[in-house]
């Protein structure tokens, strides 16, 4: 049985200063992250929703550092994990990951 996607988008995953696109799905029961460069080392990623302790908005950064773009969000999970992404709409994703 196939997960039903709730919302999918391109994303840049975003980790100190390296970056990968690729594409940012959510299931009913999962986040999936899955890089277009399998080759950087930054992803795929799945993950459970109920793994999630916080999602919020964060700056899209330049050499890891100067904030670039205000469109990103940022998903910690129970462990302490934390999952950056920069996308279109991020109010939205929001919205949706906090349901």
């Amino acid at each position: 049985m196939h997960a039903h996607t709730v919302k999918e988008s391109a994303a840049t995953i975003q980790s100190g200063v390296a970056k990968a696109d690729g594409k940012l799905v959510v299931t009913e029961q999962d986040i999936v992250f899955e890089p277009f460069n399998k080759e950087l080392g930054l992803g795929p990623y799945t993950f459970s929703r109920a793994q999630i302790n916080n999602v919020g908005k964060c700056s899209g950064k330049g050499a890891g550092i100067l904030p670039i773009t205000a469109d990103g969000i940022r998903i910690t999970l129970n462990n302490n994990d934390i999952f950056e992404f920069i996308l279109a709409n991020p109010d939205e994703w929001l919205s949706v990951l906090a349901h």
